[in-house]
């Protein structure tokens, strides 16, 4: 071996202050929005911890405000979460 191989096996990086404000953002959604809230429960019930629940509900938030920019559209409930809460019922 000549010493010049580096391997980077994992490596995390993210914007601190985006990732607080999506969790804070989740965390509101939760007793704001009901499909929110079935989409946690749900992931709940998969036996997801709650950080990582509260996580895929920021991620799935972050999407939603992505389409929102990209269509030029409002938040509408029941077009973010409709079909996460058909499923939950």
């Amino acid at each position: 071996a000549s010493g010049k191989g580096h391997v980077v096996l994992a490596r995390h990086i993210r914007n601190t202050r985006l990732n607080a404000a999506a969790t804070c953002m989740a965390q509101g959604a939760l007793t704001g929005s009901p499909g929110a809230r079935a989409y946690y429960d749900n992931l709940r019930d998969q036996k997801k911890s709650h950080t990582q629940a509260l996580r895929a509900v920021a991620n799935r938030l972050v999407g939603i405000l992505h389409g929102c920019l990209t269509h030029r559209t409002l938040y509408n409930e029941h077009t973010a979460w409709h079909h996460r809460t058909n499923l939950a019922a």
